[in-house]
């Protein structure tokens, strides 16, 4: 098989772990820029989209990117897969369906920036990654004035209260290949220690097994999509109450934590071997 590894011209430590393994087990690999004018996606038997991390700013030129590449090879996930998700007002939909999420104010240009009375504030774009444009801040004025420069840009605004058990207990994300748990990790809190300013994407994650509420919620979660997937994230936190709620689901370009997981990347490998 001949696998485009759809990337961006930057860092990404999952990359060369994941071509070294594809390499072993016979799939011929090859990192390629999403945005690469000149790349021939009919080439490939499927194009695999991992570290697109570039395309914040240019998500309508990715979502066209995504149907086009689909007219021409395998694309995983599916382009209508990344068009939704690569807009966090997906989680008005989950919540719809009864499935947990963070409390969100959600703020565009029909809705009123009138907050809620929270004592600590995350304010972001609805189409962001890394914690970008995202700021933490205890200001409700603060906090609305940050949500009306999101409306202005352009974008809806997520409104959210900092939740402390990210510090305590930290995020618990889940990662699936194939339909399958692959495993699980403990992310730091990106704005810790009373900061608004993000730590670096990617920050220290641990190894953890997940609690049986959390896996049957990441269940749930994936249960109610309908298209097939290669690979999903899904990121979760726990409420006030003890409660495990949805504060992300990662289907577009969500990291994996290869080097910390062992044998994640050949079972990434075999999900992907199995789904073609």
């Amino acid at each position: 098989m001949n696998i485009a590894y759809v990337t961006y011209d930057g860092p990404d430590d999952d990359r060369e772990v994941l071509l070294a393994t594809w390499k072993q087990a016979g799939i011929d690999g090859s990192a390629v820029r999403w945005d690469d004018p000149d790349a021939d996606w009919a080439a490939f038997d499927a194009a695999v989209v991992r570290s697109t991390w570039n395309y914040v700013d240019r998500r309508q030129e990715f979502v066209d990117w995504a149907y086009k590449v689909e007219s021409a090879t395998r694309l995983l996930n599916p382009a209508a897969v990344l068009e939704r998700n690569t807009d966090k007002t997906y989680l008005r939909d989950f919540q719809q369906l009864g499935i947990p999420i963070v409390p969100t104010h959600w703020v565009s240009t029909d809705d009123a920036a009138d907050l809620p009375a929270w004592e600590d504030y995350v304010v972001k774009p609805a189409v962001s990654a890394g914690a970008r444009d995202t700021i933490r801040t205890a200001d409700v004025a603060e906090a609305k004035a940050h949500a009306e420069r999101v409306v202005a840009g352009g974008k809806v605004a997520m409104v959210q209260p900092y939740l402390d058990m990210v510090e305590s207990e930290g995020e618990t994300s889940l990662l699936f290949f194939g339909g399958k748990l692959s495993h699980a990790v403990r992310r730091d809190a990106m704005l810790a220690n009373g900061t608004n300013a993000p730590r670096a994407n990617h920050v220290g994650a641990d190894l953890r097994d997940p609690a049986p509420d959390q896996l049957q919620l990441a269940e749930r979660v994936l249960g109610a999509i309908p298209e097939k997937l290669l690979y999903a994230r899904v990121d979760l936190v726990r409420l006030p109450d003890g409660t495990p709620a949805l504060i992300e689901l990662e289907l577009t370009e969500p990291y994996f934590y290869l080097a910390s997981a062992p044998g994640a990347s050949d079972r990434f490998t075999a999900a992907l071997r199995d789904l073609l």
